[in-house]
């Protein structure tokens, strides 16, 4: 189980930083951009956390 749990992990970490990655590197983001990418984001962390969480116990 913990290598599927760390599997997730690793995609989840590839998703968030495509985002960034993808926030970052414009300049011209519209308002419902920016609000799209920062909930996907919040919705990653939180995956990311139970994940981690998940981890431990």
């Amino acid at each position: 189980m913990t290598d599927k749990i760390n599997e997730a992990l690793k995609y989840y970490a590839y998703k968030k930083k495509g985002i960034m990655d993808f926030i970052n590197g414009k300049d011209d983001l519209t308002v419902e951009e920016i609000i799209e990418n920062a909930e996907e984001l919040s919705i990653l962390e939180y995956k990311i956390t139970a994940l981690q969480v998940a981890l431990e116990n």
